[in-house]
């Protein structure tokens, strides 16, 4: 009987061995020609909205709603209370690397996967095979605004407001809802899209877009956030890398917690933090990092960083059999440094 695919595992050590024979033997993936023509200096406003709002109404909520918030949007709350080191996120963009899609500090190529958000938010109620895509007829802004908050239309269609050629609506008109709405779900849900426009998306500063209404739409449908999230964030950072400037825009709370959770070391990671019940996010609010760091000095450790300086798998990250070749041939095919 022939050995199942899942039976048959390999060390990490063996599979970037094989990873590196590859890449050497195939060369670089990009298409010929292709000139990476980037700014010397990259300066970039990492702006963030108030969120000082949400965590009051979060703190005013009891064990109950939380928990029922929790089961139905995973972790998102926790990215409320997230410090953002806007020195670290400004040097690490002058690291990444639109061309490859990930960062290059020295010799180490490094960049955000999909299980490592997908663990960070601990949203368990999705189809991780089924990502966002936008619905050819969708309904009205004004028709999503009165569905989420039960107000009436004409309510709805003064809350529509129109910045920078994007519409939107204000969270504070929102905040009502979300504070005194007899039915929990109509407390709970409005929340969950201000964390997603004011947080997870944040665009508009202070607003909720139309396009995080779509995309907050298909969620009730089981879809998974983590692709959209990731490929918001890459966009942004692409743009601000080949433009040499502009507003980072994607989640820069998630990107913090992603790196500095790979200089997260621990001799020997505790069993406890491949269970299920674990919450990174949680954890890393526990712990101390270092605060007052330039960006120069980010921009030095990064210029210098070498691959024991950090740690490859998060120290979070739950063990999984992973399909990343069939015999000799790579699957899919992998796209060598």
């Amino acid at each position: 009987m022939e050995e199942s695919i899942t039976q048959i595992t390999e060390k990490n050590a063996v599979v970037r061995h094989w990873s590196l024979k590859i890449q050497r033997e195939k060369g670089d993936s990009l298409v010929e020609g292709c000139v990476a023509n980037l700014l010397e200096h990259t300066i970039v406003n990492v702006r963030q909205n108030n969120l000082e709002d949400l965590v009051r109404v979060w703190n005013q909520w009891d064990s109950d709603t939380r928990g029922i918030f929790t089961e139905r949007y995973g972790d998102i709350a926790h990215l409320i209370t997230i410090r953002v080191d806007e020195q670290l996120i400004q040097a690490m963009v002058r690291f990444w690397d639109p061309a490859y899609q990930c960062f290059t500090f020295n010799q180490e190529d490094m960049t955000p996967t999909i299980e490592e958000y997908a663990v960070l938010l601990r949203i368990d109620n999705v189809q991780f095979g089924k990502i966002y895509v936008k619905e050819p007829k969708p309904l009205t802004f004004r028709k999503k605004i009165v569905r989420l908050t039960d107000m009436t239309d004409a309510w709805a269609e003064k809350q529509i407001k129109k910045k920078n050629e994007t519409v939107c609506i204000p969270w504070s008109s929102l905040r009502e809802s979300v504070l005194s709405h007899p039915d929990i779900l109509k407390r709970v849900n409005p929340f969950a899209l201000a964390i997603y426009g004011l947080v997870i998306f944040p665009r508009v500063l202070g607003h909720i877009e139309v396009a995080v209404f779509d995309f907050f739409e298909r969620l009730k449908q089981g879809v998974n956030p983590i692709p959209t999230i990731l490929a918001e964030t890459f966009r942004s950072l692409s743009t601000c890398r080949r433009v040499g400037k502009g507003r980072f825009i994607g989640c820069a709370q998630l990107l913090n917690v992603w790196i500095l959770s790979h200089f997260w070391k621990v001799e020997r990671t505790p069993f406890h933090m491949f269970s299920k019940t674990f919450a990174p996010l949680e954890a890393y609010l526990k712990k101390e990092w270092p605060r007052e760091v330039t960006e120069q000095h980010w921009v030095s450790i990064f210029q210098n960083l070498r691959a024991e300086d950090i740690t490859w798998r998060a120290p979070w990250i739950r063990p999984s059999v992973l399909l990343y070749k069939c015999c000799n041939t790579p699957y899919p095919y992998l796209r060598p440094r």
